[in-house]
């Protein structure tokens, strides 16, 4: 009886140890490789599986595992399908006009064929980082340091392209590959600074000069602005000027007009002779200017021009009518 239960309970570990290695459950996003014998049997699925204990074993394969800041390659069953980063780290690359530079660079990339990872290389993690330092080293041959420095889209998309087609039959899609530090020789960091700081005080001198340039234009189109509205106010006063001189002038001449009609007048109606009354007016213009002056105190009339003068008397109370 004893040794009855003994053999049972034998029976039962050995079922229980051979249905917990029979059973599988691979979570999401994750696969493993069966070999059956040694050759490829499946690739499981997420979810639980069954397998044959002892016959059906999964497929040992190389990925990479970070510790710390460094990274190493351990062996696994498990196979990760979710898009993975590598960071790889910096490495020396010769560019075309033959400047050593440091660039490191990440790459994302996912596995898409499971048994392809596993069967067509050997180390598919290695194989990765030294596809992307050959292809890196190649790419930034073809270029100078210049547009090294200034072509980055350029170089990321080149190097997806390459890398992608070269890792194609492994299984592997790689969807972007990002430089992130593009390093030079600390001598040519300084020519560059010197080279940046000549550019920025050439492009600061070539402002200054244009706002100088604007400001004179600004000055001489409002100095000649200033000169035309100067011009325009004298023209106009002149035009003001003439115009009161031609109104005056006008006036006057009717003012004289209306004197001469009515002297006319006057003399008609005084039978005075014409000729005797423009003779008074030169009397007494002449009179007045020879009372005009500071010495000129005493004034001798002739005897003749007394009746002269009684003429524009008797002319002078007729306008008074």
């Amino acid at each position: 009886m004893t040794s009855s239960m003994v053999l049972l309970g034998i029976l039962a570990f050995i079922v229980i140890a051979l249905v917990s290695a029979g059973v599988k459950v691979v979570p999401q996003s994750e696969t493993r490789v069966i070999e059956r014998l040694g050759r490829f049997h499946a690739v499981l699925p997420p979810g639980l599986n069954i397998i044959w204990p002892f016959i059906d074993k999964p497929k040992m394969v190389y990925t990479r595992s970070m510790v710390g800041n460094y990274a190493r390659i351990v062996s696994t069953s498990v196979i990760d399908l979710r898009e993975q980063v590598y960071d790889f780290p910096s490495q020396q690359v010769i560019t075309k006009d033959n400047v050593t530079t440091e660039i490191n660079a990440l790459i994302y990339f996912q596995i898409v064929d499971p048994k392809k990872s596993v069967y067509e290389i050997e180390n598919l993690p290695n194989a990765i980082e030294k596809l992307t330092q050959t292809s890196l080293r190649n790419v930034i041959g073809e270029l100078e340091l210049d547009e090294t420095l200034t072509s980055r889209d350029t170089i990321n998309s080149k190097l997806q392209a390459i890398l992608d087609e070269a890792t194609n039959k492994w299984g592997v899609k790689v969807n972007r590959v990002e430089l992130q530090d593009i390093t030079p020789p600390e001598s040519v960091r300084v020519a560059m600074e010197k080279q940046m700081q000549a550019e920025r005080n050439r492009r600061a001198e070539i402002l200054n000069a244009e706002g100088e340039k604007k400001s004179l234009i600004l000055r001489s189109e409002g100095e000649k602005q200033s000169q035309i509205n100067q011009a325009e106010a004298v023209k106009q006063a002149e035009i003001l000027k003439a115009e009161g001189e031609s109104r005056a002038k006008v006036l006057v001449a009717e003012a004289e007009a209306e004197a001469i009609r009515r002297v006319a007048e006057a003399i008609k109606e005084s039978q005075t002779d014409p000729a005797t009354y423009m003779l008074a007016m030169k009397y007494i213009e002449t009179l007045k200017e020879m009372t005009s002056g500071q010495d000129n105190k005493t004034v001798y009339v002739p005897y003749e021009a007394s009746g002269v003068l009684g003429s524009i008397g008797s002319i002078k109370e007729l306008f008074k009518q």
